[in-house]
Parts: structure tokens; C-alpha cells; sequence
């Protein structure tokens, strides 16, 4: 039996999303299946250690959900000697027009092709990453390919894989009801949970 057949059975013995990725939400079901305490998703936000101060004021704009992947990616990076920082997290719509508009009808280069309500950072799911050697960020490095390996090896999708444009700061963590969806299928949903107030993970 593969590994990823394997983690696939244990997800859906302890009842959470099945991936094959042994994610943040996969090894506190795990844990609460063993040491009989439940960790709900508001607890899990916080149960992973802290990083550092920068990540964590981006980390906190993000969805509760997705705040212990982004914690993770950070301290599975600097445990193989990687100096990562959560960069860009939750975007108004009003923030990403303005981005959209750059390149277009305001001065600068393109930086994006979604307009409001078309990107994942406008729902809190989704975040950018920075790798740093000592404090300098480091723009284009053949690191930003060993992370994507590692938020791929804990559930997240690595914008260094799409093929329209190829973003490799970018992670997200999708929904389960999301997983077989096309992107814009996802942001669709997404936008009408929105506009009737309902949860983005539910």
C-alpha cells in the first residue's frame, strides 16, 4: 500500500478531508482520536507553536482553518534551514483592484490577472511567502520550489504548479467541497458565499 493510500484511509477513519496529505487538520484528529481531547478548528488556529512576528500579523487575516498550514510551512521550511516569512495574506476587493489596475490604468508592472472577487487572497485562504537570507528577500530563488514541495506535503496547492501563470510564492488551502473544482468554478462558490454570509469552509 502506498503512503498516500495509507493517510487517505486514516483521513477517513478520524472523519476529515481526504487528500493523502498529512496536513495540521489530519494530525489534530489524529490526536484527538488518541489522547481524547478534541481540537475543533478555532483551537487548532492557535495550537501550533507562533512563528515569527512578521508572518503572524499576515497569518492573522487569514481564515482560522488556514492559519496552522501557513504556521506549518513556515516551521517546516526553517527546520530544513529555509528563512521563510508569510508575506500577503487577505485582500479587500478594493486592494485587489488596485493590484489589478497596475500595468493597466495605473503606472507599474502587472502583477495580477484577478480582479475582485476572482483571486483566493479575497477569501482569507490563501497567502504569500518570502524567503529571506539574513534580511534580505530574496525575489527569484531555486528555494521557493523545495517550499512548494513542503505546502504541497501538508495539504496546501503551490501556485508553482498552475499553468496559466506560474506563481510560486503562492499557497492556498481549498475547501473540501472545492478539491475536484476548476478555479473558477471555486471562486464562484466562493463569491456566493460571500454576497449570502455563508461560511467559506463549511
Amino acid at each position: 500500500m502506498k503512503l498516500e493510500d495509507m493517510i487517505s484511509a486514516v483521513q477517513k477513519k478520524v472523519g476529515v478531508a481526504v487528500d493523502g496529505k498529512a496536513g495540521p487538520q489530519t494530525w489534530s484528529a489524529i490526536y484527538s482520536k488518541l489522547v481524547d481531547a478534541k481540537v475543533s478548528p478555532a483551537y487548532l488556529a492557535n495550537v501550533i507553536d507562533v512563528v515569527d512576528a512578521r508572518s503572524e500579523k499576515v497569518i492573522a487575516t487569514l481564515l482560522p482553518e488556514v492559519r496552522p498550514y501557513a504556521r506549518a510551512l513556515v516551521q517546516n521550511a526553517l527546520a530544513g534551514g529555509i528563512k521563510l516569512r508569510i508575506i500577503s495574506g487577505l485582500r479587500t476587493y478594493a486592494e485587489q483592484d488596485a493590484l489589478y489596475a497596475q500595468g493597466r490604468t495605473a503606472p507599474g508592472n502587472v502583477v495580477t490577472k484577478a480582479r475582485a472577487g476572482y483571486s483566493a487572497h479575497n477569501f482569507g485562504i490563501a497567502f504569500d511567502v518570502g524567503l529571506f537570507e539574513g534580511n534580505s528577500y530574496l525575489g527569484e530563488s531555486p528555494m521557493y520550489k523545495a517550499v512548494g514541495l513542503l505546502g504541497q506535503n501538508i495539504g496546501l496547492e503551490w501556485g508553482g504548479n498552475w499553468k496559466t501563470i506560474v506563481d510560486q510564492p503562492h499557497f492556498e488551502l481549498r475547501p473540501s467541497w472545492a478539491v475536484d473544482l476548476a478555479e473558477s468554478q471555486m471562486m464562484a462558490e466562493m463569491r456566493q458565499r460571500v454576497a449570502t454570509d455563508r461560511p467559506i469552509f463549511a
